[in-house]
């Protein structure tokens, strides 16, 4: 998947896949393969307008960004491109800027942060079974967390930013003013996005507050060089974008990073794989900690996509599924309608 959504062409996408290094051949069996999934998927949404859907590597174990190709073409068709980068500013945002811009030539004129009242509650202290009540106070301790992704994209990657509370039924005034006032005090501006509820009209506002901040002048900057050792970008990474103190590299990560930089692999950037709960490496300490140290237990290479896998904590690159998967309620009829998407 990093592979295919990191190629800007087929020619690109076979230079790749042959830099797989566990193989049986050269020959191109493996691009035939994929010569119709290289090329992105033009959808229509539910209002009728078109998007581009292709690619979908998890942002906590892979780089988490859609297709280098689907967002050239979109930046071709359209006056704006909007692309996600999953997870939050440490993780999917990260990777977007020093794997997909650097190696594609893309730089974000604009970031939309989205942030929930829920999400700031529990990072505030509250059990995930009370996030419906009003507790503004818990809404004012889970602020530092967003304060920390603000700061990792206006000050470690230099580019303007708007958030965008994705309001639930419940979420109450003086819970929103919390984050009103506490963004103010950045400088940073705060839309309200309704979109689940009222499609594009829900966030109209928005829209256009990204439209004037995307003509500013940024100061795009990637968080570490391409020439820095390996461990001096898995330690940018922790100090600069993850606000811890260092990395402990194990004897295994030690052994590995060696053989790395030995084969040749030193220049290529760093794919984190940490667990999204967390600016650390343990999914319990919620909120912006700052006193920690991330494991590095292994490092891996992905030659094909281009990159070097930090493997932190107890971080599984298995994805997994809930008990009960959306796909069972999903079904399609003989007239093509879609059922249980909703």
């Amino acid at each position: 998947m990093a592979i295919l959504c990191l190629s800007e062409n087929i020619s690109d996408l076979k230079a790749r896949l042959e830099k797989i290094i566990i193989g049986y051949n050269y020959r191109g069996e493996h691009s035939a393969l994929l010569k119709d999934a290289i090329h992105p998927n033009l959808v229509q949404t539910l209002e009728h307008t078109p998007a581009l859907i292709h690619g979908g590597p998890f942002a906590n174990i892979a780089h988490g960004c859609n297709s280098v190709l689907a967002t050239k073409l979109a930046l071709k068709y359209g006056d704006y491109a909007v692309t996600e980068a999953g997870f939050g500013a440490d993780l999917g945002a990260e990777k977007f800027i020093d794997i997909k811009c650097r190696m594609s030539g893309l730089r974000p004129a604009a970031v939309v942060l989205v942030a929930t009242i829920r999400a700031l509650k529990m990072h505030g202290g509250v059990p995930k079974a009370n996030l419906a009540t009003e507790n503004v106070q818990a809404v004012v301790d889970g602020l530092p967390n967003l304060d920390k992704h603000l700061a990792n994209i206006q000050d470690v990657y230099g580019l303007p930013v708007v958030v965008a509370i994705n309001k639930f039924p419940l979420d109450t005034d003086a819970e929103l003013q919390a984050v009103y006032d506490a963004c103010d005090k950045r400088g940073v501006d705060v839309v309200i996005s309704d979109v689940w509820a009222n499609g594009g009209a829900g966030g109209r506002e928005l829209a256009e507050k990204v439209v004037a901040l995307a003509e500013q002048d940024n100061q795009f900057c990637f968080v570490y060089e391409e020439d820095d050792s390996i461990e001096t970008k898995l330690t940018k990474i922790v100090t600069k974008v993850y606000g811890g103190k260092g990395i402990r590299l194990t004897p295994a990560a030690k052994r590995e990073l060696a053989d790395l930089e030995r084969l040749g692999f030193g220049n290529y950037p760093i794919c984190m794989a940490k667990t999204q709960y967390s600016f650390s490496d343990d999914a319990k300490k919620l909120g912006a900690p700052t006193d920690f140290t991330v494991t590095i237990s292994n490092l891996k290479v992905s030659a094909g996509a281009g990159f070097i896998v930090a493997l932190t904590g107890a971080i599984m690159t298995m994805p997994g599924l809930p008990k009960v998967p959306a796909s069972e309620t999903i079904d399609i009829d003989e007239e093509g309608n879609i059922t249980g998407l909703f």
